[in-house]
């Protein structure tokens, strides 16, 4: 009965637990990374005159990343049904148009 709590799985150890902190901290710091330049890039020009933003910069600022997170949402959930529909045998190619 122990393959019904688990007790069937290998349990990560510590270099592999360590290794998949690593991992998400990359991941993590990647689209932090990401998330910045692109919206750096989009609402606050060059030649900017002032230490803070102003509101059209902060709107900006704001608006693009919920648009960033709200698109790396729908990403992830898509490639995780992708994921899960490959597990289960049906392949495919995934809804891309191919």
């Amino acid at each position: 009965m122990s393959f019904l709590f688990g007790g069937g799985r290998a349990q990560p150890s510590s270099a592999d637990k360590i290794a998949a902190a690593e991992t998400e901290l990359d991941v993590v710091s990647d689209m932090y990374n990401r998330l910045t330049a692109s919206c750096a890039k989009k609402c606050i020009p060059n030649d900017y005159r002032e230490g803070d933003l102003n509101k059209g910069e902060s709107v900006c600022l704001d608006r693009c990343v919920a648009k960033f997170f709200e698109v790396n949402i729908k990403v992830s959930e898509k490639m995780q049904g992708e994921a899960a529909q490959k597990q289960q045998g049906q392949g495919g190619f995934g809804g891309f148009g191919m």
